[in-house]
């Protein structure tokens, strides 16, 4: 895989500023998983329906699971796992570090 292919395929998501209808479906379901900070991905889809009664059922279930589990794969969501389901959010830092520095094993230039 070359540099601009990596760079292509890992890009960082970006959350739309609204729903749009003729948008693609990676931005309704980003933009439906910002709206709930967190969720299932059965609760997306139930965001995305009241978004957009048009939606279709059985492609929009399977097109959203995928979607859900390549950004996941990929390192792009984060995912917790719940009562057996993952839980999907944006953020992929949820815990703080609380870890210490040693100012004497950094590179030089970087204290």
């Amino acid at each position: 895989m070359t540099d601009e292919q990596f760079r292509e395929q890992y890009h960082p998501l970006h959350v739309p500023a609204h729903f749009e209808a003729g948008a693609p479906l990676a931005d309704h379901i980003l933009f439906a998983l910002a709206q709930l900070g967190t969720g299932t991905a059965d609760e997306i889809i139930s965001k995305l329906k009241e978004l957009d009664e048009s939606l279709e059922d059985k492609l929009l279930i399977a097109d959203v699971h995928a979607q859900l589990t390549q950004w996941h794969t990929q390192g792009l969501l984060a995912a917790d796992e719940q009562d057996g389901s993952l839980v999907y959010s944006l953020q992929k830092i949820t815990a703080g570090n609380d870890g210490a520095v040693d100012p004497d094993l950094l590179a030089p230039g970087l204290d």
